[in-house]
């Protein structure tokens, strides 16, 4: 019996059909769903996928929105360039192609974020056109089932890939068999411990036959994540309120509103001067906290202080707020600024 066929009946029986963006699967929600599951779990990005479709249900009503917005419903997911892509692309797509997602391999690839096996998963899922994908889900499939040496990060191994996905697909039920190819890799194919004895394809998958299926895929070869260090300043001022400014639009959280920033605590109390701080009353050190990123772990200080404001020398800016805690404003925020928003929100004495 062909791959396709036993994938596809073992699909129909034990496959995924309560996903939020199965139901009713336009190219606008599947573009949105492909896009969050890049380098997140289903679970995770399930209530951001939601939230998002509730406020921005289609591509107009998304590229109208200020990227502001975007990035506050964003806000958690991580990796925010996702949410600048996606932005970016919805604007060009109202523009040139009247609000739908092209239905051409090519003209998807030119909008921003969206790569070949992105790309792939829009037309197969949404307008079952005959594409192949090949997230994490489907190489580990494919690197079991064929006992591919290699790491697929390597671009010959990649290749390979390709060429069997491709090969693989069935001439039709295009978006079940997407579908189920990235079931069978998230729940039987599994990265840690596969379930082999549940899998349709075991008879001839030549990693189980081997006895490699725990030793595949071929892991890259890891590095050890330099760890560089920062300072939060959290200024709260006689009202409350605490300072924000937004990041410059590339970068770490590029576009995000965020603490200012130090190098050491030594510099804290001059870069206070630059925010119209008239005097400072109290500071307190809080504890470090990491937060890592693909290629290096940060180690933050946050610093809270308290102080008293020049009104007079304050000056509007887009840039720049004073956050109220009892109002939250809708703005986006990278994760480690909205749990330290959410101590400073604690009664005082749960604060130290």
């Amino acid at each position: 019996m062909p791959f396709s066929t036993r994938l596809l009946t073992w699909f129909d029986h034990h496959g995924r059909f309560d996903l939020p963006w199965q139901q009713n699967p336009t190219p606008y929600r599947v573009w949105v769903s492909e896009i969050m599951l890049q380098q997140t779990q289903v679970n995770t990005v399930i209530p951001y996928y939601n939230r998002f479709l509730r406020r921005f249900p289609d591509v107009q009503i998304l590229a109208n929105a200020s990227l502001d917005e975007v990035l506050h419903f964003w806000s958690g997911l991580g990796y925010y360039s996702r949410a600048r892509c996606l932005h970016k692309a919805a604007q060009q797509i109202h523009i040139e192609y009247e609000n739908m997602l092209p239905k051409n391999l090519e003209k998807l690839k030119q909008l921003p974020g969206i790569g070949l096996s992105t790309a792939g998963a829009i037309l197969a899922l949404a307008y079952e056109e005959r594409y192949p994908i090949l997230d994490g889900n489907v190489k580990r499939v494919l690197c079991r089932y064929y006992a591919i040496e290699g790491s697929p990060a390597d671009k010959k191994v990649e290749a390979e890939l390709w060429h069997l996905a491709e090969q693989l697909l069935p001439h039709t039920r295009i978006a079940a068999y997407t579908q189920a190819i990235m079931d069978l890799g998230a729940t039987v194919c599994g990265r840690s411990r596969p379930l082999c004895s549940q899998c349709p394809l075991q008879t001839d998958c030549v990693g189980y036959q081997q006895g490699r299926a725990m030793d595949l895929p071929v892991p890259k070869s890891r590095k050890v994540l330099p760890i560089k260090s920062v300072v939060f300043i959290m200024l709260q001022n006689q009202n409350g309120d605490i300072f924000l400014e937004k990041r410059p639009a590339h970068g770490i959280w590029g576009g995000l509103w965020s603490f200012p920033e130090c190098a050491t605590v030594i510099g804290v109390e001059e870069k206070c001067m630059q925010y119209a701080v008239k005097q400072i009353q109290q500071k307190h050190i809080w504890p470090v906290m990491r937060h890592s990123f693909t290629h290096f772990h940060l180690d933050i200080t946050p610093i809270h202080i308290f102080v008293e404001v020049d009104i007079k020398k304050m000056v509007a800016r887009p840039d720049i707020l004073w956050y109220d805690l009892n109002k939250p404003q809708e703005c986006g925020m990278a994760a480690p600024v909205i749990r330290l928003l959410a101590q400073l929100n604690l009664p005082k004495f749960q604060l130290f």
